[in-house]
Formats: C-alpha cells, structure tokens, sequence
C-alpha cells in the first residue's frame, strides 16, 4: 500500500502527525548526539540547497525536545536515548532581504527575535544581535539547569545572496561572524549545535574561532545522512515506483535505470563511492506520477550565491562532465575576492565527486536533471546579449530545417561570445559547449555531446521529432572536411534506424576572429 509523499514538507512532526513517508535517519542521528562516533558536540554540514537539511534540524529538534511519542517504530526509539528536553534555539537565515546592508540588518534583527521569541526569552533592541544570542544561551541554560541546543539553518544565504556586491557581502560576512563567534564564548552552555548551509565560508568565525567545529560534509560516516541511497528507495517508496513504472510503460528493470540516470549520483565523501537522490527530486517525481521523467530540483528556484555570482564569469569554456585535479581547499570558499565557478557549481549541487586519488578530485554532473538544469543555465548565459526568444528561434529554425537562418543566428551568437584574452587558439570544444548548451536545453530537442561510436565520436547528435542532424565542428579548416568526416567514419549509420530523415552539419571556426567562418549542410542519402 503506497504511503502519502510530502513534496513541500520539511517539518519531522507534521510528517509524522500526517502519516507522510519519512526515510529514518534516526540512527546516524542518534550517534551524532550521543558522541558515539565524534566526541564532539558542535556540528557543520554543507549540502545542495533542497536537500533534507531543514527536515533534519527539525528532527533534531524534536528529539532534544524529548517527543519520544514521534518516533514510534524508528531507530532511535530502540536505543538507549534518555529523551531529556532540552531549551532549543532554532535559527534559519534563508530567503533575507540583502538588497541593502539596512535591509539585511533589518531583518537579521527580526529573525534572531523571532528565534528568541520561539524559545520564550526576551531580544533586547538596545544590544547586538550577537549580545542578544549570548545572552539567551546562557539565560536558557540558567533557567532549565541544563545546557543548550543551537540549530542554524542555512547560515550562509544572506553572504550568498549578496555575491554579486562583494563589499555588501563581506559586511554581512562581518555582522554574522560575531554573531557566530559566540558559540565558542559559550560553548560551557551549549548541549548541542548543527550548523547547515549550502556554501563553505571558511573565513567566517564559526570556521576560524571554532577550531572545535566537526565537519561532516565529506565526513564518509555521515555521506548518507542527507539525501537518499538506493536501498532506502526501495525500502520507503517500493508501492510508488513501482506504481510509477507502470503508468509509464516501463518494466521496472528499466524504470529503476532510468531513475537513477535522472535523479541519482551525488557522492559526498572522498573513500565513499555511495551516491544518493536528491529528495526532493524524489518526492516531485513519484509523488505526481507524471508519465515522463523531468526536472524537479531546478524548478524549485536556483541559489541565489550562484546566480548572484556567476552573472558575470565566463561559463562556456569548462568540461563540465571531466573537470579534474580540484584539492579540497579549491571546493572551500575562503575569499571572498577568489571564489571559483568550479567551486561554486560543486557548492550549488551543479557538480558533483566523480572520483578522488593523490591528485586531488575529478568533478562532474550528478545526473540528467542537474545536466538540463546547467544547460539552460549556460544557454541564458550565452544569449544574454540576444532577444529572450533567442534560444527558441535558434531550435525552431533548426527542426524546421530553414538552415540558412540558422547558421545567420549562430554566426552572430558566436561574434559575441568571449573566450579568454589569453587565449591564442581556441580548441573546438570550447565552440562545441555554447552550442551544445543552447540546443540541449530545448525541451524538444535530444542532444548527445561526443557521441562515441566504432570509429570515432560525434561531436554532437541532435533528434527532433522529425529529423536527426548529426555535427562536426573544425578550427581553421573547412565545413567541406568537416563533412567529410562524418561521411567516412560512418557518424549517422547508428541513427538510421529511426527512420528519420538525417542531416549532416559541418562548421568551421577561425581562430584569428573566433568567427563561424564556414557552414555547410547536406541531407544523408
């Protein structure tokens, strides 16, 4: 019998109070508040946004509340747990206001009042947030004779949010260090502290003051505790997906695959290889039981730290499936000034640990939903220039087969694009990714980049409903070699089987202008 699925509901009691699916994560929970793996009692862990955090801080609070009644039948309940309440503060900084330094510190204000509030003691206008914090721990811990439980939720998104303004983010950065910073002052009072967020600003005081802080973000004990694995697939939600797979037509065999090819494959740690779902994707997909496989995650709002500071950077040059040698110090976010787009993207859940050796990580996208997601980001980035409808025109003028203006609107898309004052030759990979970005995006279109077959790789397939268009791109030689190419290594042999019509596309690039110099199409006998 298949359990109701919560899409929106991050709230452990009204999960449990309404009969929603809950994945147990009691156990690995249980021995982070018990000391059973780390004899430590303050707490970070850095996830993709939408990924559990706020549901665990909410279990974590019920648990130090003493609802023992909650977790009737999971894990924890068959421990040793002595269920003590304990006095919480309850913090969460997502969705602030930073369109200016007073409207942030506005409303750092009301959030910290509101969390005092929630625990019954009194903010104090005329004093610091930061005094404000100190002085709850300690009248809390004074008040109950027991120690305190500290919850912050996403304490990077007001930083984050205001990425594209440096100077307003290391402002903020400055009011949430000090407030940060009393943790460590009254450590002697805290029980207990979880810290989440999406990014790791290593030079915020709850980095660089708590040299007691345990990280658990590549933690290879808690890579699972977030997100979920395959048997916890099969063990909660076995009724749905198999529901799923037959709506959809689907042996579950091949549902299952298909599954983990779209939702499946991010890794979090260095010795484990185990991947996880992302939640949410979960819940989005086999809680409406669409007839199709489609993104979830993405529709739920981009993070504002990435957008906010990729507006500006170049996006087009990267590998984004291969990108290789990255130390663990290069995923940190340490200056603000310094902040890479591999750091970035791997923070915002945009790639993902594909590997790790003595070289450092290998990086790469997790899996297909966060692929169309990136994508349409890189396709935005590239026509940000041009018309909103560009993209579309751009697909449409190609599955109509006007080929002409196809090639116009791409000559001039690639008269804007910029690719490195450094850079003296560029290589046709870096001409490959806008154009594969662009067209992979389209929702009517199937586009596979380097297609590899017998005798070589396609630079990129494109099938529409009712053709197929097979690419090949060059640098200072000629569409007509280009062609050839495909012609001779036998490119489109794989596709005839469709029974579609098959087009075959050659450009060629100058490297002294980085111009489309040369076009030709030719339809495959």
């Amino acid at each position: 019998m298949e359990q109701k699925i919560a899409q929106d509901i991050a709230d452990f009691r009204e999960l449990r109070e309404k009969g929603f699916v809950y994945v147990d994560k009691t156990e690995p929970l249980y021995r982070l508040v018990e000391g059973i793996d780390i004899g430590g009692k303050l707490f970070f862990i850095s996830r993709p946004r939408r990924f559990g955090k706020s549901l665990m801080l909410s279990t974590l609070e019920c648990i130090f509340r003493g609802e023992r009644n909650l977790f009737k039948g999971l894990a924890i309940d068959k421990m040793d747990y002595d269920w003590t309440d304990y006095p919480v503060l309850h913090f969460n900084f997502a969705t602030m206001e930073t369109e200016t330094l007073e409207s942030f510190k506005q409303q750092f204000v009301e959030r910290v009042s509101r969390s005092l509030a929630a625990a019954k003691t009194v903010y104090n206008p005329a004093v610091t947030p930061a005094t404000n914090f100190a002085d709850a721990i300690k009248a809390l811990a004074r008040e109950h004779g027991k120690p305190v439980v500290i919850l912050i939720d996403e304490y990077d998104a007001p930083v984050g949010a205001s990425l594209n303004d440096i100077e307003k983010a290391k402002s903020i950065r400055a009011t949430l260090s000090a407030f940060y910073g009393e943790i460590k002052n009254n450590a002697s009072n805290i029980r207990f502290m979880m810290m989440t967020g999406v990014t790791r600003f290593t030079q915020l005081s709850v980095f660089s003051a708590l040299n007691n802080l345990n990280d658990l973000t590549m933690d290879a004990r808690y890579a699972t505790l977030l997100g979920y694995t395959e048997e916890e697939l099969e063990t909660y939600f076995s009724p749905s997906l198999h529901a799923h797979a037959e709506i959809m037509g689907l042996s579950y065999q091949d549902y299952r695959g298909q599954l983990r090819r779209w939702y499946n494959g991010y890794r979090f740690a260095k010795s484990s290889a185990v991947r996880v779902y992302n939640p949410v994707s979960i819940a989005k997909t086999i809680g409406p039981k669409e007839p199709f496989f489609a993104p979830t995650w993405s529709k739920t709002g981009r993070p504002s730290a990435l957008i906010n500071y990729l507006t500006e950077r170049e996006l087009t040059e990267m590998d984004y499936d291969n990108v290789e040698n990255i130390s663990e110090e290069m995923l940190d976010l340490c200056r603000l000034e310094a902040i890479t787009p591999v750091s970035m993207l791997y923070q915002g859940g945009y790639l993902t640990i594909k590997d790790y050796s003595e070289w450092g990580f290998t990086l790469g996208v997790p899996n297909e939903e966060v692929r169309r997601d990136l994508v349409s980001l890189l396709a935005q980035y590239a026509t940000k220039d041009f018309a909103v409808d560009y993209q579309s025109a751009l697909c449409g003028l190609l599955a109509k087969g006007e080929f002409a203006a196809f090639f116009t609107k791409l000559k001039a898309l690639y008269a804007h694009l910029t690719y490195g004052a450094t850079e003296i030759r560029v290589h046709e990979s870096s001409y490959l990714r806008p154009l594969y970005a662009l067209l992979a995006s389209h929702p009517a279109l199937r586009v596979i980049a380097e297609d590899t077959q017998a005798h070589g790789r396609a630079d990129l397939v494109v099938e529409s409903q009712r053709n197929v268009y097979i690419f090949e791109l060059k640098v200072d030689k000629t569409a007509a070699e280009a062609l050839a190419q495909i012609r001779e290594r036998g490119y489109a042999e794989p596709y005839r089987a469709l029974g579609k019509p098959i087009y075959l596309i050659g450009l060629n690039f100058a490297s002294a202008t980085h111009s489309l110099s040369d076009t030709l199409v030719e339809p495959l006998a």
